[in-house]
């Protein structure tokens, strides 16, 4: 089979995850595993700039699930990826660790010697770099190999954009469905309290003259009032973040710390467990609770690391917030922090929320609820 043929048939299984409607993630795995075959390589990467000039997603073949986890963070400036990044030309090596630009592997990385990277590009902006190393047959990768994964990539580009492209317009087409949703459940929240007024208005009104009929319109105002309040829990489910839809609340979470820890001075890490399925609400309130924690500990701890931790056991969705900072007397300080705006919301999906904290220790947010 022709080296273009080959190139066909790896290019058709990206173009058909984008018609299997599946996320930009998932079309980047389908690439990366098809590059790794195309080329025959041990090892095979994408990594996809972001605005800041660093790796905002990053996806392998060939290094398991608990290798990642040992290797760490995702890789960020330094090394020969960042030198890929900055460059946006192919670069082909018989051992990596030998050039000048190769810095460091953590300690758990797998050992890579021979090397091919290859800019994915829309004109001349870097849509992301494919990376192989460790060919299966010796001599490392070629000449011929460096053309036919340029031509992989090029065609890959169609793929990658092409998926962009159907999730920003499902995106849209969410937004714009949630957005109608939520506007008629304004309106049908905004009937319902004037309903509510009116009433209590009557029912104070015969009190004194008919404490019977008073009684009848104020079972009335506690039925609206519950239907209100149900309504309004609607609406703000339905003005949920985007980011929900699209990654779930752990994924949401981790980029919100990941691009806080890019903009703040103080150190921000997450971790987070695999979660099972959690009602659209509760991702709602938990996420909130999180970004008021992590606001307040930003703003007023002075503190230089900050993590945050969300974990399921026994039933329960436990967020933690801790930060190292100057803590403070939690007998006194603690509604001025958005305390009763964080309680609120973990109550109303049936959780609850605690804040400790110390002089000179810190302070811990902790939210509890069951799912």
């Amino acid at each position: 089979m022709s080296p273009e043929s080959d190139i066909l048939r790896a290019v058709s299984s990206a173009v058909l995850a984008v018609t299997r409607h599946l996320s930009v993630r998932e079309v980047l795995q389908v690439i990366v595993r098809s590059a790794q075959q195309l080329l025959n390589a041990r090892y095979a990467a994408l990594g996809v700039p972001d605005e800041d000039g660093s790796f905002g997603e990053f996806v392998a073949e060939g290094i398991t699930d608990k290798q990642w986890d040992a290797i760490g963070p995702l890789p960020r400036q330094h090394g020969m990826l960042g030198a890929m990044l900055r460059e946006g030309v192919p670069v082909r090596l018989p051992d990596l660790p030998k050039d000048p630009r190769f810095e460091y592997w953590p300690k758990a990385h797998p050992v890579m010697h021979d090397f091919l990277g290859v800019p994915i590009l829309d004109g001349e902006q870097v849509l992301g770099i494919i990376f192989l190393a460790n060919k299966k047959v010796p001599g490392g990768f070629t000449e011929e190999d460096e053309k036919l994964l340029t031509m992989f990539a090029a065609h890959a580009a169609l793929a990658l954009t092409n998926a962009r492209l159907y999730e920003r317009g499902r995106e849209l087409a969410m937004l714009e469905e949630r957005n109608r949703m939520a506007r008629e459940l304004h309106d049908a929240v905004t009937q319902k309290l004037f309903s509510l007024r009116l009433t209590a208005q009557a029912a104070n009104s015969l009190l004194q003259v008919d404490p019977a009929r008073a009684a009848v319109e104020l079972e009335r105002v506690q039925r609206l009032a519950g239907e209100a309040l149900a309504e309004l829990r609607a609406v703000i489910v339905e003005l949920r973040p985007a980011e929900l839809d699209r990654h779930g609340l752990a994924e949401t979470l981790r980029k919100h710390v990941r691009l806080l820890d890019r903009l703040q001075p103080s150190e921000l890490g997450f971790e987070g467990d695999e979660l099972p399925a959690v009602p659209s609400e509760v991702e709602v309130a938990v996420l909130r609770v999180a970004q008021e924690a992590l606001h307040n500990a930003l703003r007023h701890s002075d503190a230089e690391r900050v993590s945050v931790r969300l974990t399921h056991t026994s039933g329960k969705l436990v967020l933690v917030v801790r930060d190292e900072g100057v803590g403070f007397d939690d007998t006194g300080q603690v509604r001025g922090l958005g305390l009763v705006s964080m309680a609120d919301r973990a109550e109303a999906v049936g959780g609850a929320v605690t804040v400790s904290s110390e002089p000179g220790k810190g302070t811990t947010v902790r939210m509890e609820v069951g799912l």
